[in-house]
Parts: structure tokens; sequence; C-alpha cells
């Protein structure tokens, strides 16, 4: 007779699937808690102003992106399990470490150790997605687990103002949140195993993950994958995508980390009011990632040329998100979120598109190098964008309009660099 321990759990992928979902949920939630108390809270401490917030941002960013490069690395290593444990309990103190905080020092430093935790949450699901799923269910896989970036962009508001209303400290607030990661971890260590070694998964539900088989390919070393950029980087292909993530990436950290600010500071939007309006422009974005993801399907299923349906699906994007401009300047709340989430759902349908070219362009076994490469230069251009909208904002706190201006310009304009590099989609031959 089975014990509880070894008792099957029908579909158990898919409870691993939740777990993934509900880490990235809470790896949103703890990276947008700052948003939500800038205005009212840190703004309002000696030696703060917007130009010091923007550093802030600016640190988390590119600590962010430089750990990504080698999160990857890492977590084969050490195995999805114990790195994903670690990054939780990493990141999960760092922000708690915000509740001690108040220099733009010491906040500084807490931004920088949790964007070094949190750099681990996606390699380490993508891995899992890999493990656990069949080829022909990852891609829905993900995009259930990649849903806790809009889920956890909205409850992080929804948690601050509970705790403000009820604890009545902001520094209940990083607290909170960071004791919801150690939540988290009892029941991940309790279901995470690989599916070959699960004592609770049923071998119909084996068969079925490993219904798929794939080569085995070694994860390259340090040396070897520095090796492996050296050589990419003589592609026209690789600094056209790297060149689109760069100017594109961190147009939507200033959604995460500045529109907060913006609905309170141009339409007087409380935290405790901001509910509604943060819940649509997510769910909005969540619409535009799925609705985008598809567009090039329908073009290809007619005839189009993969070149023509890739590039016109990013056309698309990029001048639906020229709308936001229309936020810095109308005085109507509902029209500004509207604006602002139809931006936030180009840009997600932009990312989702910008992704594929990767593997538009370059054989699998080269995939994960490239977006390494372009996902680095995004997050150096998120810390230069942050420094820029601090700096622009500390001159004068309501002139958000140049900054909208160039977050509706900057995807018409990489798309065009993109295109002027690359004219044709077509697969590079890599030379050793």
């Amino acid at each position: 007779m089975l014990t509880d321990v070894e008792r099957k759990i029908p579909n158990l992928r898919w409870i691993i699937c939740g777990l993934l979902f509900f880490a990235t949920t809470i790896n949103y939630i703890d990276r947008n808690v700052i948003s939500f108390l800038k205005q009212d809270y840190i703004l309002q401490w000696p030696g703060w102003s917007e130009l010091q917030y923007g550093h802030v941002v600016g640190y988390f960013q590119i600590a962010y992106a430089l750990t990504m490069v080698f999160a990857g690395l890492w977590i084969d290593r050490v195995g999805i399990r114990r790195g994903l444990t670690i990054a939780v309990i990493w990141w999960s103190l760092a922000v708690m470490g915000h509740a001690i905080s108040g220099t733009v020092l010491a906040f500084g430093a807490s931004r920088i150790l949790l964007g070094i935790g949190e750099a681990a949450n996606f390699p380490a699901s993508i891995k899992a997605v890999a493990e656990w799923f069949p080829r022909r269910e990852r891609a829905l896989a993900t995009g259930i687990f990649n849903c806790g970036t809009n889920v956890g962009s909205v409850l992080a508001q929804v948690i601050v103002a509970w705790v403000l209303e009820t604890l009545g400290s902001w520094r209940w607030a990083f607290i909170v949140t960071g004791l919801m990661g150690f939540v988290w971890l009892i029941f991940w260590l309790i279901y995470y195993r690989r599916p070959q070694d699960h004592p609770r998964v049923s071998k119909a539900e084996l068969d079925y993950i490993q219904s798929e088989p794939e080569e085995k390919v070694p994860s390259p070393g340090f040396s070897a994958m520095m090796k492996s950029w050296s050589k990419l980087l003589r592609y026209k292909q690789t600094w056209a995508f790297a060149i689109g993530k760069l100017m594109t990436d961190p147009i939507w950290w200033v959604w995460l980390f500045w529109v907060p600010g913006f609905l309170d500071k141009r339409f007087d939007v409380k935290i405790q009011k901001m509910a509604l309006p943060m819940f649509i422009i997510y769910l909005m974005a969540a619409f535009g990632s799925v609705l985008a993801g598809w567009l090039p399907a329908i073009f290809l299923k007619a005839g189009w040329s993969l070149n023509a349906a890739r590039k016109t699906a990013m056309l698309v994007c990029a001048l639906c998100v020229t709308i936001v401009i229309e936020a810095a300047l109308t005085t109507n709340l509902w029209v500004a979120v509207f604006c602002i989430g139809m931006a936030c759902a180009a840009h997600q349908g932009w990312s989702a598109n910008i992704f594929t070219l990767s593997s538009d362009m370059f054989p699998g076994k080269a995939v994960g190098s490239v977006v390494g490469i372009a996902g680095c230069a995004g997050g150096l251009g998120g810390y230069v964008m942050a420094n820029f909208v601090g700096g622009i904002l500390n001159k004068n706190a309501d002139n958000y309009l140049p900054i909208f201006i160039i977050a509706g310009s900057t995807y018409l304009l990489a798309l065009l660099i993109i295109h002027i590099m690359v004219p044709r989609l077509e697969p590079v031959e890599l030379k050793d």
C-alpha cells in the first residue's frame, strides 16, 4: 500500500507549473514594492530625489542583467531544485533588507542583492518546464508561469496597500513580501524533484513527459561560453537582435517602476485606489502578449514569408506603443490608463516576437548565447534609461512628456535598425 508521500498525483506536471507561476509572481511582487512606496514615502526621506530613485532602480537592472548572463550556467551546475531554493532565499532576504534601509546607499545595496537573486528565476523555470513537459506543451506551460509577471505587478500594489492600512509602516511591506518566498519554499521542497526521481509521478505521466526525447547537449563552461560569444559577435544578426533589446527592454522597466508615481502625481491616484488602474494595465499586457504572439502564425498561414510575418507583427506592436504619448497629454485618468495598458500590451507582443528572432536566425545550439548577449544589452540599456528618467523628473517632477515620447517612438526606430541590418530573416550558417 502506498504511503502518503508515495501516493501518485494525476497531472503532477501542472502542479510543478503552478509552483513556477507562484515563484514568478513573488519575484515580481518583490521587485515592484518600491514603485508603490516611491511617491508618498521614499521621495519624502532626506537626501532622496527622482534622480536618486533612478540610480537605485538602475542598480537593480544592471545587477539583474549581468547575473542573468551566468545564471543559466549556475542552474545547470547545482540543479533546478537546489538552485531555485537558494535563489528564492537570497532574494527574499534581500527584499526584507530594504526594511532596515533608508539611505540611498543602503537601498542601492539591497537592490543589487535583489537583482542578483531574482536573475535565477527565469533560467530555472524554463529549464524546469523543459524537464517536466514534452515539447508540444512547453509553450503553454511557459505562458502560464510567465503570467506571474503581470499578476505580481498587480498584487504588489494590493499587498502594499493592505500592509500600510493594517500595520502602518512601509517597512512591513518589504518584510511581508519577503516572507512570502519562504512560504513558497515549503511547497517547492515538498513537491519538486526531477520527474524520473519523483515518487509521486505516475508511470503514464512519466512516459508522456518523456515521449519526445531530445538530444542531450552538455552545458558549456564559462570559457566555452565566452568563446561562443566572441564568435557570435561577428554576425550582424547578433548585433541587430541585441540592439533591439537594448532599445526596447528599458521601456518595460519604465512602466514597472514609474507608472504608479505618474498616476499619483498626475491624477492623484493614491496607493489605496491604484488596484483597478494597475489591474487594467496588466490585464491588457497579458492579452497583448498572447494576441501578438498569434499574429505571425496568422500571416504565415496566409502564405506570407517568415520575414514579412515576423516584421509585420513587430510593426503592429511598434505602432500600438505610440499611443502612450497621449497618456502624458490627457487630463482623463482612464484615457491615460488605456494608453499605458495599450503600450504594455504592445511591448509584451513585441517581446514575444523579438525573442523569436533569435531562433529565426540562429541554430538551437547558439540561441541561448545570443539571448544572453541581448539580455545583457537590455539590462545595460535599462540602467541608462533609469538614470535618464530620474534626471528628467528631478528637474521637473511633472515632466513626463519627453519620457513618453521616447517610449512611444523607440520601437519604430528599433525595428528600422533591425530591418536595415537584417533585410531578410534567414538562418545563419555558423562558422567555426
